[in-house]
C-alpha cells in the first residue's frame, strides 16, 4: 500500500461553472447540482436543464465522461457518484457545487479510487472552509492524500467485493423503480385518462365523471409544516424519532433513515405531536415535488409540507396525486420562475380531482401489495448498504486480506 496525493493519480481535478446559465424545459442537457448527487449516482428527475448552447460552453470546463468520479464540494460535502456509461452522461455538465477527479487509469482503477474516497468523506468534511456554508476547495482535493493498493490485482479485488453490494443494491432498486411505475400507470389510466372500471357508462359533467370531485389537498388530511428545532439544546437531538430533510426523500418511496435523529422533545418543538405513520411528505421549498410515505413517527424540516390523512383508504391515491405536484400548481402559482418554494397557503389550496370512493378503494386494494413489496425491498437495500459501509474500512485498510 502507498501513500499519494490525489492530483499525482488522475488527470485532471475540476469543478463545474462559476456562474449560471439559460434554463431550457425538456432540451435533455443537464446543469447538476449537488442536490442532484447522491447515494452513489446522478438523479435527473429534478435536475435542471439548460440551453444546448450553455451546454457547450461549460463542458468545455467539466468534460464529463463514464468512470469519472463526482464529489459535492458545497453545502453538503462529501456526497460521491462514480459516472455510468449512459446517454445522459454525454449531455450533463456541472454547477460549481460538484467536483469532477477524472482518474488516471494507468495508476488506479476507477472503481477502486471511487470506494477509496468514500472511506475519506469524514476527512473532506473535516478539511473544508467557511462557518455558513463549507466549501472543500479544489487546491484542498488536490493536495489531499491517500492510501491505495499499488496493484491493480487487489484493487480489482477490492472494488468487486464492494461492488457486489451496489449491484444488489441498484438491482433492488430497478425492482422498486418497475413497482411504481405499475401503479403509475394505473393512476394514469384511471384518474388522468379517465379510462376507469365501467368508464363507458359514466356521463362526462364539466369535463369529468359525474360523481367526481375537486378536493383541496387541506380537505385529505391535517397539512404540517415542519420545522428545525433548535441546535443550541443538544437533547432535542439523537433520540430514535428520524428527523427528514430533503436530501433524505431523494429516489425513495420511503425514508427509512436519516441523518439526523430526534428525541420526543425535539421532535415537538413546533407545538405539533410528531408526524405518524402513513403521512405523506411533499418537499416544497428548492426542490419541489419530492414525496415520500412515512413508515414511523418522524419529523420533518421546514422545506417540507405534510399531510396526516383523515382516511388512510386515500394513501396510496393521494401519494400518487402528489407526485404530480408540479402539473397540479399550475392551477395554483408558486413562488420563483423556477418553481422554488411552495408555500402552506398554496400547497393547501392545491385541486385534486378526486373519484367515487369505490374506486379509490380499488386502487389503494391493488397498490398495497405493491408497496409492501417496495418496503421489503427498501429494508434489503438498507442493510446492503450498511453491510457495504462496515466492510469498506476494513478492506481498504487491509484488515480484511484479499
Amino acid at each position: 500500500m502507498i501513500k499519494v496525493k490525489l492530483k499525482d493519480i488522475a488527470i485532471n481535478i475540476t469543478d463545474g461553472k462559476h456562474g449560471d446559465c439559460e434554463n431550457e424545459e425538456h432540451s435533455g442537457f443537464y446543469f447538476v447540482s449537488c442536490k442532484d448527487v447522491h447515494d452513489g449516482a446522478i438523479y435527473y428527475d429534478n435536475a435542471r436543464q439548460i440551453t444546448e448552447k450553455d451546454f457547450i460552453d461549460t463542458h468545455k470546463r467539466t468534460m464529463l465522461e463514464p468512470n469519472d468520479i463526482l464529489i459535492t464540494n458545497s453545502g453538503t460535502i462529501g456526497r460521491m457518484a462514480l459516472v455510468k456509461d449512459i446517454p445522459q452522461t454525454y449531455k450533463t455538465t456541472f454547477q460549481k457545487s460538484v467536483a469532477i477527479i477524472k482518474p488516471n487509469q494507468e495508476i488506479v482503477r476507477p472503481r477502486y479510487l471511487y470506494y477509496s474516497l468514500i472511506n475519506y468523506v469524514s476527512q473532506f468534511i473535516n478539511e473544508s472552509n467557511g462557518s455558513a456554508q463549507k466549501n472543500l476547495l479544489l487546491g484542498t482535493m488536490r493536495e489531499f492524500k491517500i492510501n491505495i493498493e499499488d496493484n491493480f490485482d487487489k484493487q480489482d479485488k477490492i472494488a468487486y467485493i464492494l461492488y457486489s453490494y451496489d449491484d444488489l443494491i441498484e438491482n433492488n432498486k430497478n425492482q422498486i423503480k418497475l413497482l411504481e411505475e405499475a401503479t403509475q400507470r394505473l393512476y394514469k389510466e384511471w384518474f388522468v385518462d379517465l379510462h376507469f372500471p365501467g368508464y363507458e357508462d359514466v356521463e362526462i359533467v364539466d369535463g369529468v365523471p359525474k360523481g367526481w370531485t375537486y378536493k383541496l389537498v387541506s380537505e385529505f388530511g391535517e397539512v404540517i409544516t415542519g420545522k428545525t428545532p433548535t441546535t443550541s439544546k443538544p437533547e432535542y437531538y439523537g433520540g430514535n424519532i428520524p428527523f427528514i430533510t430533503i436530501p433524505d426523500m431523494h429516489g425513495k418511496v420511503f425514508p427509512l433513515v436519516t441523518e439526523k435523529t430526534l428525541t420526543e422533545a425535539g421532535a415537538d418543538t413546533q407545538k405539533n405531536k410528531y408526524l405518524p405513520a402513513n403521512s405523506v411528505i411533499v418537499s416544497c421549498i428548492a426542490t419541489v415535488g419530492l414525496v415520500n410515505i412515512a413508515v414511523e413517527p418522524c419529523q420533518t424540516n421546514q422545506q417540507i409540507n405534510s399531510v396526516v390523512l383523515y382516511d388512510d383508504n386515500n394513501l396510496y391515491f393521494f401519494y400518487e396525486s402528489m407526485k404530480r405536484i408540479k402539473a397540479l400548481l399550475d392551477g395554483v402559482g408558486s413562488n420563483g420562475a423556477t418553481m422554488t418554494n411552495v408555500n402552506k397557503t398554496k400547497f393547501c389550496n392545491i385541486k385534486v380531482l378526486y373519484p367515487t370512493e369505490d374506486l379509490v378503494l380499488k386502487y389503494n386494494e391493488f397498490c398495497q401489495p405493491i408497496f409492501d413489496n417496495i418496503l421489503t425491498l427498501s429494508k434489503s437495500i438498507l442493510m446492503s448498504e450498511q453491510a457495504r459501509d462496515r466492510l469498506l474500512p476494513k478492506l481498504m485498510s487491509g484488515e480484511i486480506e484479499v
